[in-house]
Order: structure tokens, then C-alpha cells, then sequence
């Protein structure tokens, strides 16, 4: 199992105003637009730009990431066996299959395995900065 990416995320009210910015200090567009439960989300370099009146944003404040790795079936079994507890998951998405774990130090994380598509999308147009 890898680590592919990691995120951060910067919580906005509007994404239209925000990634404008973000893409100007990245040096390029957005490598993924997408909804998700009422949110609008926009990755570009390492931020997730999470869109929307805090009622639809607050409750993923609470977890870190997302840490997209190849192979999300492999790192839940690793983290189980460290003592991780399962809070959600497998939920998919439109960008692939994903978990939320706590792990035992009580940190609450979001992983991500994205499908083929994604990682094709992301990586072929990322910078060696990533």
C-alpha cells in the first residue's frame, strides 16, 4: 500500500470566488470540480477546496484528509490490526472508493483510492510538486 496524495482542505463559503487564487499559487486549473452531499469541491495541488454554507461543510471539518492511496482494501486491513476502527466505508464516489477510520490515537481519517480515471487525470497533468 501507498500514499499517493495528501490534501488539504480549506473550508470556503463560495468556490467560484475562492479557486481563482488557489489556481493562480498552484500555477494551474483545478485538477478535479466535483459535488459531493451538497458541497462543491475543487482539488488543486495539495488543497481540497470543500464549497458551501457551513451547514453542508461542518461535518467534515472533524476528519483529516483525504490520503488517497493505491490500495485502500490493504491499508484498512493494516490499520485494523493496529487497532483502527472502521467509522464508515466502503462508500464510493464519483472519484473512486473511499473509508473514514479512527485510528487508535483517536485522529479521524479519510481515505481514498481513487478510480483508474482519476489517478490517470490527476497524475498526468500534475506537477512533479504534485
Amino acid at each position: 500500500m501507498t500514499i499517493l496524495k495528501t490534501y488539504a482542505r480549506l473550508f470556503v463559503e463560495n468556490t467560484e470566488i475562492a479557486l481563482p487564487l488557489y489556481e493562480e499559487l498552484v500555477g494551474r486549473p483545478a485538477d478535479l470540480r466535483f459535488g459531493f452531499e451538497g458541497a462543491d469541491l475543487a482539488a488543486v495541488g495539495n488543497f481540497l477546496i470543500i464549497g458551501g454554507p457551513s451547514e453542508l461543510t461542518d461535518r467534515f471539518r472533524s476528519t483529516i484528509g483525504p490520503v488517497i492511496v493505491d490500495d485502500v482494501d490493504a491499508l484498512v486491513t493494516q490499520l485494523l490490526a493496529a487497532g483502527a476502527r472502521v467509522d464508515a466505508g466502503p462508500l464510493e464516489s464519483d472519484t473512486g472508493v473511499f473509508y473514514y477510520l479512527t485510528h487508535p490515537d483517536g485522529v479521524s481519517v479519510e481515505y481514498v483510492q481513487w478510480s483508474p480515471e482519476i489517478v490517470g487525470k490527476v497524475f498526468d497533468s500534475s506537477s512533479p510538486a504534485g
